[in-house]
């Protein structure tokens, strides 16, 4: 996309330079490239003794719900999972790849535990080198022997690691319940609700996300995957019959007409039996 903040002026503040350059492209008949909407809600936070990733349930394809219950949580190793936000294609061959890779290297450096920092580093070195063209973004939540890490990684290879953090469509919404209410040394329960209240926040406030809200919970020395933790869209009931019998439907009239046909060509064929 066009960028319409050039740079950022310490004297006059943002330089808005790139918006005239960007008209007067589009007046020589410039195609700018149009924006490509997802719809997600995904956050993480870490409490005293590990870290609890959340979710919504919905898949869209453009402005149509494609998928109510929708898996967006991964488990890369025994003490890493990811959390992932964009094209799910791309979500999904990157999710295979971290696994074979982050067990790969397992294997070869013979560990039990993997850090969470290699897998970290290992994808935002992949997501570099593709400059962006993997549409895709990762929550990697992880406990290993240096305690509890929760990171973004960016589809253009930049990363941070950040006590809570939240990403998609639906994270401004989210955002605003994390920084209200996230404190250091949270219980698990704390953070359980929390990052619940903080999908919640976004599904409410967001047409790409919905249904359900799924959570995991890693620890040092278990992890928990909780599907359906909470619903918030569900299915409306049924309070009449709406079944209707055979032949409710009246018929007003009928008419029947019998079509006259012209034979314009005829052709009769004969066939030989031997």
């Amino acid at each position: 996309m066009l960028n319409n903040f050039a740079t950022l002026d310490e004297e006059r503040g943002f330089s808005f330079r790139n918006c005239k350059r960007n008209a007067q492209l589009v007046a020589n008949g410039f195609i700018p490239p149009k924006a490509i909407k997802t719809g997600t809600t995904i956050c993480g936070v870490t409490y005293k003794d590990g870290v609890v990733l959340g979710c919504d349930t919905r898949t869209t394809i453009g402005n149509i719900i494609w998928e109510k219950k929708c898996e967006k949580i991964y488990k890369i190793q025994n003490n890493i999972f990811v959390a992932g936000a964009g094209t799910a294609a791309d979500m999904d061959g990157m999710v295979k790849w971290m696994r074979s890779n982050m067990e790969l290297h397992r294997l070869n450096t013979n560990r039990k535990i993997v850090p969470v920092i290699t897998l970290v580093t290992t994808l935002s070195h992949h997501f570099f080198r593709y400059g962006g063209a993997i549409s895709c973004v990762f929550l990697i939540g992880g406990v290993d022997n240096n305690g509890p890490h929760l990171h973004v990684v960016y589809k253009h290879g930049s990363k941070m690691k950040l006590p809570y953090a939240t990403m998609g469509s639906g994270s401004y919404a989210a955002m605003t319940i994390l920084e209200t209410r996230w404190k250091p040394d949270m219980t698990e329960q704390e953070a359980k609700e929390l990052v619940a209240d903080a999908i919640t926040s976004g599904v409410v406030n967001d047409l790409g996300s919905g249904t359900n809200v799924n959570l995991c919970v890693i620890r040092k020395s278990s992890s928990e995957k909780i599907n359906g933790y909470r619903e918030i869209c569900g299915n409306g009931k049924r309070i009449l019959d709406y079944s209707i019998k055979h032949g409710t439907t009246g018929i007003i009239s009928e008419t029947i007409k019998k079509i006259e046909l012209d034979v314009i060509e005829e052709q009769i064929e004969k066939m030989e039996v031997e």
